[in-house]
């Protein structure tokens, strides 16, 4: 393995027909290694489908508990799969997401991470360990470096389009530290307005796909892997 290794992983796969599009078109024609399926989305169906299409894509499960909403100067919640603080509730929700997974794809998840990073706190953080572990597979955060610093808004959803620039990208990459990093993204091809992260996206996607990134990559010797390839 190189002094620097490298995956990117897209988030919100299974959200709709858009996110799969673009993740697809990240891996096709970009840098994309790695996706986290949402398999209570609409569009997780589809998503499973379309990972028989793309074999070297390595798919994790994208634990999702709920989601809050920045608006009008206040965090309101959007939707909410269990009651976040029931240690019990959130085991079976997580362990009935890791079936439905299975039931989509035939096969475990080759990483698990979590929907607004709701793993880092508990009761959440010690089911999510507790199942990476049982499954033997990388939790995002442990053990592997992350990187989220590819993002178009900032905490409070204000717009942040140098975050998600060609040149933001490239020097996201140039900087890695030895070792293993993962750097997050979440690119569509086309409109999400069920997402309050939305015209971010396709521009997420461009730059995944500019042929600068890779030359990056390549240039500094960093190696691009998806985390099947990690063994």
């Amino acid at each position: 393995m190189a002094e620097r290794t490298l995956i990117v992983n897209a988030d919100d796969l299974g959200l709709s027909e858009a996110v799969n599009a673009g993740i697809a078109a990240g891996h096709e024609d970009g840098v994309v290694t790695s996706a986290s399926l949402m398999v209570r989305m609409p569009a997780a169906g589809a998503a499973a489908e379309l990972s028989g299409q793309l074999p070297e894509l390595a798919i994790g499960l994208h634990i999702d508990i709920g989601e809050w909403e920045h608006t009008a100067d206040e965090w309101r919640l959007g939707y909410q799969r269990c009651d976040p603080d029931d240690p019990a509730a959130v085991e079976a929700e997580c362990r009935d997401q890791v079936a439905a997974f299975r039931s989509l794809l035939g096969r475990d998840p080759t990483h698990l991470d979590s929907h607004q990073h709701v793993h880092r706190s508990e009761p959440v953080a010690s089911v999510a360990r507790s199942l990476a572990a049982e499954l033997g597979v990388p939790l995002r955060g442990e053990g592997i470096a992350y990187e989220g610093g590819f993002y178009g808004q900032s905490g409070k959803s204000e717009p942040y389009p140098e975050g998600i620039s060609v040149a933001g990208l490239v020097a996201l990459i140039e900087a890695l530290p030895a070792g293993v990093t993962e750097i997050g993204c979440h690119p569509a091809r086309g409109p999400v307005p069920e997402s309050t992260y939305d015209g971010e996206r396709e521009r997420e996607l461009e730059s995944l796909c500019d042929p600068r990134v890779r030359a990056a990559i390549e240039d500094a010797g960093i190696e691009l892997r998806s985390f099947a390839e990690l063994g």
